[in-house]
């Protein structure tokens, strides 16, 4: 019988994704270890191997399909000797059907003619109206209606193309387009006293500035910047957050990366954010008890210290993990970084590669951004927010002198790290940076 081909999970979060391209098409021959699609994920663009040999006989989620839920089948495989005939009749897609978009002429079609108004049309073309929930409000999206309201448009009028032919933005600027009637008078939503006297026109609506423009487009969300949103409202609300800062002199870690730099000759190349991140590291070891995550029935200290960087890219952010940066020497970590941000960017990180880490860097110093806060990645208890260096003045055995300057801002779940741990941190990660030969002892 043919055999199902389902949306992987391929993250413990991954609750749905979007089938971004199949690699195979119907009627191509599959072996096991075959890449047969690309799915993308919270944080990835993933190839998806086939595990059963066959033929792709059905295709059921096509190419661009989102919200794909875990589980869900997404094609059938025939075995030697099916063919077509031995495929469910009804797609057997048993957990996803993507909603089919609306034709482009359906708002045309089922608008009501400008010679008429709503309350003459005849009774056959009633369903083309708005649909109304049981208190009689037409079934509008909120942008709808305000955007309805400030053109003086009636939504009885519009048809809805929207799920259950709600009314949504497109079918307003139609209607504003097509010349849609106005509503009969304001005293349809504020109640007024007759009057017998007839109503002057109403003065011709002038643009709203909330409404959308010609040029506004659209972006729709990603699956990343979903899960961001959600990550970061839950870390912002669920996580009581405590933010210590600190100025440091780099003069002599900028000294030194250009001796190591020198030294190395081309074979590797290190940067600033490469010594910050085993800073981080040898801090990490030095007070270990920041190096921990809260749980609900205890504190768990980690034993190994994995640095988790945030690298940006388009459409998104994500953290790829230094794994024992404390026992790692400045090349073997500028390397890592290399190699992890560019795949990272090119959304081809694996999810043992992002997923976990005791500890985050965020640095934006390379933008010039001089003092920034940044929101803890749970279950990490804590992050660090790097800024650029700067020439300032500087107060040095009663003398005024000049000295590059770094402002870095840790940020901490306070559940597990008190004030007074995170700015002993503070002080052992600023003694490595300001003394950087120390790290390599």
């Amino acid at each position: 019988m043919p055999i199902a081909v389902t949306m992987p999970a391929l993250s413990p979060t991954m609750e749905e994704g979007t089938l971004a391209r199949w690699a195979k098409r119907e009627g191509d021959a599959v072996s096991p270890g075959d890449v047969i699609a690309e799915i993308e994920t919270d944080k990835a663009t993933m190839e998806v191997e086939a595990v059963d040999e066959g033929v792709l006989g059905r295709i059921v989620v096509p190419e661009g399909t989102e919200g794909v839920k875990v589980n869900a089948v997404i094609a059938w495989l025939l075995e030697e000797g099916e063919d077509a005939s031995a495929l469910p009749a009804d797609g057997g897609d048993g957990a996803h059907t993507p909603e089919p978009a609306p034709a482009a002429s359906e708002p045309e079609a089922a608008a009501p003619p400008e010679s008429r108004s709503a309350a003459e049309a005849p009774a056959a073309e009633a369903p083309a109206a708005a649909p109304s929930g049981e208190d009689g409000r037409i079934a509008a999206s909120p942008l709808a209606r305000r955007m309805a309201k400030q053109a003086g448009l009636d939504l009885a009028a519009i048809a809805g193309s929207g799920p259950h032919g709600r009314i949504v933005k497109r079918d307003i600027e139609q209607a504003l387009a097509a010349g849609a009637p106005a509503a009969e008078s304001p005293a349809a939503e504020t109640p007024a006293a007759p009057t017998p006297a007839p109503t002057p026109a109403a003065a011709p609506a002038r643009p709203a500035v909330t409404a959308a423009g010609p040029e506004d487009r659209e972006i729709p969300h990603s699956n990343v910047r979903k899960v961001i949103a959600r990550r970061l409202t839950e870390a912002d609300r669920d996580v009581p957050q405590i933010y210590l800062s600190v100025d440091m002199e780099i003069d002599r870690l900028l000294a030194a990366r250009k001796e190591i730099n020198e030294a190395l000759d081309g074979t590797a190349k290190v940067s600033v954010n490469d010594m910050v991140v085993k800073a981080a590291a040898m801090a990490l070891r030095r007070v270990p008890a920041v190096n921990a995550r809260w749980t609900e029935t205890a504190t768990v200290q980690l034993g190994a210290v994995d640095i988790s960087v945030a690298v940006a890219y388009e459409g998104g952010l994500i953290t790829p993990i230094v794994f024992d940066a404390d026992r790692k020497g400045l090349a073997q970590i500028a390397g890592e970084m290399k190699d992890l941000a560019g795949r990272a960017r090119e959304g081809r990180l694996k999810p043992e590669e992002y997923q976990g880490g005791s500890f985050s860097v965020s640095n934006l110093g390379m933008y010039g951004v001089s003092h920034f806060t940044s929101i803890v990645n749970p279950p990490q208890a804590a992050i660090l927010a790097v800024g650029a260096g700067e020439q300032k003045v500087v107060v040095r055995d009663g003398e005024m002198a000049v000295a590059t300057v770094m402002t870095c801002t840790l940020t901490c779940d306070h559940r597990v790290i008190d004030g007074a741990l995170g700015a002993q941190w503070l002080q052992a990660f600023k003694g490595f940076v300001e003394r950087p030969m120390s790290m390599l002892a």
